[in-house]
């Protein structure tokens, strides 16, 4: 299938590991130029090596607000205006519901929201101009139903999905779509830390996920691939669920 995104710029937040990682080499593959971002300049250049240099890399941090502002800029200089946003931030820290600080939550709120609504409005020109983009939040199921000691990322996520659902209304005409994926589990570094060791996270994903498994980063790089392609138009203002079954609301 033709995804009609070769030659695409796209650029991909948290892209040095795990999901946001995945997500640049399945845009890669389908021949996109693909700008990746993250803290970790070692991290980066691994990447790029790994991807056979088809990706270039960018130090950002995503809650640095000044830097979120300027770095579609430098994007725009070394590939192009950008055309495909992936907003991937990594999960805050652990906690129920009155145990983070106030400057947990500050922090959480701006990695989550601020620096996600400064980089759409730097980006979101360009593509108007286009007549096309896309933009593709990396949420997490926790929006959906609230996950247990995860309190910074159930209500900053779910902040976040407002900012884009309010902003898909009023971009869809403009050929640019906005959606959110609500992220289950996959077999990432993050998801073996917080249970101990990835053995730990595939025991519990056997246990209670209905698939009996961990997801595969590779498989959440294809879905985000597909929602930023043309054959995607008419899916905008969504919240997609890549989670093997494990949410059971209707």
């Amino acid at each position: 299938m033709d995804l009609g995104i070769d030659g695409r710029v796209a650029l991909v937040m948290g892209a040095s590991k795990g999901l946001g990682r995945a997500v640049a080499g399945a845009l890669a593959a389908e021949g996109a130029r693909v700008a990746i971002a993250s803290r970790s300049r070692e991290r980066l250049d691994a990447v790029v090596e790994e991807l056979d240099g088809r990706a270039t890399a960018f130090v950002a941090d995503a809650g640095d607000l000044a830097r979120m502002a300027e770095l579609p800029g430098e994007v725009e200089a070394a590939l192009g205006p950008v055309e495909i946003l992936v907003a991937n931030t990594g999960g805050p820290p652990i906690g129920t519901a009155l145990d983070n600080s106030l400057e947990e939550w500050e922090e959480a709120f701006r990695s989550l929201v601020l620096g996600l609504r400064v980089l759409v409005d730097a980006i979101l020109p360009g593509m108007r101009r286009q007549g096309w983009g896309r933009i593709v939040n990396v949420g997490s199921n926790s929006t959906v139903e609230p996950v247990p000691n995860l309190t910074l990322s159930n209500a900053n996520r779910l902040a976040a999905i407002g900012f884009l659902k309010t902003l898909a209304g009023e971009v869809a005409a403009d050929g640019i779509t906005v959606n959110t994926i609500a992220t289950g589990k996959f077999a990432t570094d993050r998801l073996a830390a917080n249970h101990g060791s990835m053995e730990a996270a595939e025991r519990i994903g056997r246990e209670t996920i209905p698939a009996r498994r961990l997801g595969l980063p590779h498989e959440y790089g294809d879905l985000v691939a597909f929602l930023a392609s043309d054959r995607a138009a008419y899916i905008t203002g969504t919240t997609i669920p890549i989670d093997g079954g494990l949410l059971r609301s209707v």
